[in-house]
């Protein structure tokens, strides 16, 4: 690991939400645990299936970034396959007939990720080594002998699908995208492939594209969201959700040959993704139930839904299938616990769990589990939020409190387990993950509430959640923070300049400080998104500029005042770096205590183990000093700071 550590503090004292009090409860006995042995939990993702059903695929940070491991189904040790310990390596599938794998790799968070084989003799191939090009896997073909990926090696702009075979690993281009579409789904006879392009963040056209006739047929008729979910396994038909007449998105069929859509399942909240399994004889179905996954798995010839594992205290927030379809593989956990695998076998119904994530010297009694809570805003907007109160809390032993806002604009704090969160939680701060308005699953109403209003009223939210704090007995409240990430950080930053005396401190996750510079130096491969994206924020090169300028807190650091800690990945192709060095050096001219943590082998989001043990320790620390205020000292300009808080 290679870290910069840049630490500047200039003078003294001076961080992506239906309204129910919280009971007085009394102080709950907890061990603390140091950040070490929180970030020593493991996440686990993916888990293909391999040819004879052995084993599973999967990616795990156990050596302190993600490799890719094998681990059988009958239980036993995980096998490492990489050990990288640089970038992170992810897992993508088992080849379908032998045990060569695909995984994808970047270059320390700059997001060019590549795709890369690991053949039987354990040598590894990229596959993909067009300098500056960004590859992703698509799907298997039919016959099992290629496969096919996207990538902007042509134009930078744009992702065009190509098909590699197994043979000489020569890809072939299958779709040329000219127009800027995003690629959707390709029927399995390769004849068709569905095709999207967003109008705005929200509304979306779908596209029917005939790759033998070179024909394009538009599958909405009206604006709405629209987004491609699979064909059907004869190929006749397309499966999409759209939000056409109604708040939440819900799932249709479009037959290709009369051009008849028909709506086929309908939730009361958003379909998020709806797919086929290997033969055709299940369909999956995800929900976002308030901020949490539900997993349908129907049974296609008799339309009723198996009955899945149940698991105490927790939920199954992934599933998939073998390709013969006797196995299933599942994620289950909950925001108390990180999410464990476990294999299903739907003939025996005998469910076998792999993986033990939770590190073992951490009492599970002694995380939270969050609570969704409902507030009115300024407005008398129902805001919904996620929150974290810390067991030790009570009445009598009041807790500071933080207000954490999620990255966007757009996204969703949810009730998924963070060792981050926890570690918080655990050293006595309480947590309001808000979704403010402009948050997805709540409805296209909701979700489309703050375009062109960043800053204003998703702001006022975000201060509403402090008061909501504020009025709950076990909160202190003159000791409430702000904290974000991406999106959340610049409402961090936003909070501190546009409402200066709201939050106590401000904990600044590489955020948005400068919307001019950033929405025109969004990376190319966001081409196809870029005019939505225009339309909701606004336009940089138009007179949209003085807007973005008034809302950017780069221009306004004379008005912050409260203490200020900002972390950032110096290879973030999103946020780059200078958002981070100029509001440093802007706040700083204030004589206000500032932080800076800078990593030069992160991007937009830290993924290396000890380099967050070293942010979170760091944030900690900072929140101990400026917000808490009981603990430890203020640390002089330049001097450097460990991880032993």
């Amino acid at each position: 690991m290679k870290r910069i550590v840049s630490l500047l503090v200039v003078a003294s004292l001076m961080w992506s939400c239906k309204n129910k009090p919280q009971q007085t409860v009394k102080t709950q006995k907890i061990k603390s645990y140091t950040i070490e042995q929180m970030m020593d939990n493991e996440a686990i993702s993916g888990g293909s299936f391999s040819p004879d059903n052995s084993k599973l695929l999967i990616s795990s940070n156990r050596s302190g970034i993600y490799n890719m491991y094998t681990v059988p189904v009958d239980g036993g040790e995980m096998m490492p396959i990489t050990q990288s310990d640089s970038s992170s390596v992810f897992a993508i599938s088992y080849f379908p007939k032998d045990e060569r794998m695909l995984f994808s790799m970047d270059g320390n968070g700059d997001e060019i990720y590549h795709i890369f084989i690991r053949n039987l003799n354990g040598s590894v191939t990229d596959l993909t080594p067009d300098e500056g090009a960004r590859a992703g896997f698509h799907s298997w073909a039919e016959d099992k002998k290629s496969f096919f990926f996207t990538s902007n090696k042509r134009d930078s702009r744009f992702m065009d699908l190509y098909q590699m075979d197994f043979l000489d690993y020569t890809p072939k281009l299958i779709y040329q995208n000219d127009e800027g579409y995003d690629i959707g789904n390709l029927s399995d006879d390769k004849k068709y492939l569905s095709l999207s392009k967003s109008i705005n963040t929200n509304d979306s056209n779908l596209f029917l594209y005939d790759l033998q006739a070179k024909t394009q047929t538009q599958i909405n008729t009206e604006q709405s969201a629209n987004s491609s979910q699979d064909f059907s396994t004869d190929n006749s038909a397309l499966f999409y959700t759209t939000d056409l007449g109604n708040e939440f998105s819900y799932l249709m069929k479009y037959d290709i040959a009369t051009g008849e859509r028909t709506k086929v399942m309908e939730r009361d909240w958003d379909i998020m993704g709806s797919y086929f399994t290997e033969n055709g004889t299940y369909q999956v179905t995800y929900i976002n139930e308030d901020a949490k996954n539900t997993i349908e798995v129907m049974e296609k010839d008799t339309g009723k839904n198996i009955e899945l594992p149940s698991f105490p205290n927790m939920d199954i927030t992934n599933v998939g299938f073998s390709d013969d379809e006797k196995w299933m593989r599942l994620y289950a956990g909950g925001s108390q616990t990180p999410s464990n695998l476990y294999v299903y076998n739907l003939e025996t119904k005998e469910v076998k769990q792999l993986t033990h994530v939770l590190n073992p010297e951490i009492d599970q009694d002694d995380l939270v589990t969050a609570e969704v809570v409902r507030y009115k805003s300024f407005d008398g907007l129902e805001i919904p939020a996620i929150y974290y109160k810390p067991k030790q809390a009570s009445a009598d032993s009041k807790v500071p409190a933080l207000v954490w806002v999620h990255g966007g604009p757009g996204g969703q704090s949810r009730q998924n387990f963070s060792s981050f969160i926890q570690y918080l939680v655990n050293h006595g701060y309480a947590v309001l993950a808000v979704n403010n308005r402009g948050s997805s699953g709540y409805g296209k109403s909701f979700y489309k509430m703050d375009d062109l209003n960043h800053g204003d009223k998703d702001l006022k939210d975000c201060v509403e959640g402090k008061n909501w704090l504020a009025s709950q007995p076990v909160i202190d409240a003159e000791k409430i923070g702000i904290i974000g990430g991406s999106y959340g950080g610049y409402m961090t930053m936003a909070a501190l300049t546009y409402t200066p005396e709201e939050f106590a401190v401000g904990v600044n996750l590489f955020g948005v400080t400068n919307w001019i510079r950033t929405l025109r130096s969004i990376p190319p491969w966001w081409q196809s998104f870029k005019d939505a994206l225009y339309l909701e924020l606004g336009d940089p090169n138009s007179a949209d500029s003085v807007r973005l300028k008034a809302i950017s807190p780069l221009f306004h650091t004379d008005k912050v005042t409260k203490p200020l800690i900002v972390l950032q990945g110096s290879k973030d192709p999103r946020v780059l770096q200078v958002e981070s060095d100029e509001i440093v050096a802007g706040v700083k001219k204030n004589g206000v205590p500032v932080e800076y943590v800078l990593f030069e082998d992160e991007g937009h989001g830290f993924v290396k183990k000890e380099n967050q043990i070293e942010a979170y320790s760091r944030v900690l620390h900072f929140l101990d000093v400026y917000l808490k205020g009981d603990k430890g000292t203020p640390i002089k300009d330049g001097e450097p700071m460990g991880n032993d808080l």
